[in-house]
């Protein structure tokens, strides 16, 4: 039998190899000024672009799948997610082209500690999105937890590049780098 190390493992390296060498595509061409926002000096501009970028990446053009990405996030937030799963299936049955369906069922799976589901959720979000510095720092927790720490700083390391004011992302970074500094020494 196939451990789950394993497949997690194989999982990232798909995930790895697939979002690298689609990199340069973006979610919609729209999304680009936020990026460059998002990237700049100004915090506060940031922050805003921060907001607008999840907001475009939450509005599936259709409100009964805006619906039932809400309530699946609903579900969660109360601690169901069983339920949240279930909306969040029939999001992706309907809309499976929608990153963030897959994301935030990613979500889902990794608060019930199905890694593995949650990695293959996650491999679907950057397909579509190959931008999505949240589906990457999910990537990089669940590596952490696995201990693959050198994959896990590589990745959080993206997703920085990707959002640089994130304060969750620096302190990922930053405590990965004395774990791998602390066991070089």
């Amino acid at each position: 039998m196939i451990s789950l190390h394993c497949c997690i493992k194989f999982c990232v390296a798909a995930t790895a190899a697939m979002f690298f060498s689609t990199y340069l595509l973006a979610q919609t061409s729209d999304l680009d000024e936020l990026f460059e926002t998002l990237q700049g000096d100004d915090r506060a501009a940031a922050m805003e672009a921060e907001q607008r970028i999840y907001e475009a990446w939450s509005d599936s053009g259709s409100p009964s799948m805006n619906l039932l990405l809400q309530r699946g996030r609903s579900a969660m937030q109360a601690g169901n997610f069983e339920i949240a799963i279930e909306h969040l299936s029939a999001l992706i049955d309907h809309a499976p082209d929608f990153a963030e369906g897959w994301n935030a069922r990613a979500t889902a799976y990794f608060y019930m500690g199905e890694f593995m589901l949650s990695v293959s959720d996650i491999s679907q979000t950057l397909a579509r999105n190959p931008r999505h510095y949240g589906a990457m720092s999910g990537l990089g927790m669940i590596l952490e937890q696995l201990g693959e720490h050198e994959q896990a700083s590589a990745i959080f390391g993206e997703a920085l590049e990707l959002h640089p004011h994130s304060q969750g992302l620096q302190r990922s970074v930053e405590r990965l780098q004395r774990k791998l500094y602390e066991r070089t020494y």
